[in-house]
């Protein structure tokens, strides 16, 4: 089977990073940089499907021979009705990890109930215009202080469900065979092998 070619709409590294290490050989990943877009583009909608597909959809139309992918990701907190959600990585206004972090922890100071999800929504546009959505979900504890070095986000102060250890603290490895994000990822691929939609 021929490499397929994807385009992921993010300036994002770390996420460049952690997609490529998971997709691995399966895929050609293009990245932004590679087709010359060095915009931002805009998640004004209040889902993350909606964000998603806006992403998607701008690139689509700029470059509608190309398969394009778009993710976002939320933080949902039960404690805090869902939030940060669609707001996770500009929760604390700065766009500073710490700063997201920091206040996360305040927000929950008076909270017995740490339980949080990290949700990813992927949208596919096809070459041919076909729309199509992956969603993965990571539950686990949200930490009353930062550990580990790695990852980034909220992941020093992220456990998934049946572990002792913060995303920051697993090697890549690990993390990118139970995250939110892989298991989004994962469908994507069986659904491009199964079906061989492009």
């Amino acid at each position: 089977m021929p490499l397929i070619e994807l385009l992921f709409a993010t300036h994002n590294t770390h996420k460049l990073r952690e997609v490529s290490a998971i997709i691995g050989t399966r895929f050609r990943l293009l990245t932004l940089g590679d087709v010359g877009f060095d915009e931002e583009i805009p998640e004004p909608h209040p889902t993350l499907h909606e964000n998603a597909l806006e992403k998607a959809q701008v690139l689509h139309r700029l470059f509608p021979h190309l398969n394009v992918i778009a993710e976002d990701t939320g933080l949902e907190v039960a404690a805090l009705n869902g939030a940060p959600g669609v707001m996770t990585a500009r929760y604390a206004g700065t766009g500073l990890a710490q700063d997201n972090m920091r206040l996360l922890l305040q927000n929950l100071q008076s909270s017995t109930n740490r339980a949080a999800q990290f949700r990813t929504v992927l949208a596919l546009i096809e070459n041919k215009g076909q729309t199509h959505y992956f969603e993965g979900i990571a539950q686990g504890t949200i930490r009353t202080e930062p550990s580990g070095a790695g990852g980034f986000g909220y992941d020093p102060i992220f456990e998934p469900k049946g572990y002792r250890q913060t995303f920051a603290e697993m090697p890549d490895t690990l993390k990118n065979s139970i995250s939110h994000r892989y298991k989004a990822l994962q469908q994507l691929s069986d659904f491009l092998q199964q079906y061989s939609p492009i």
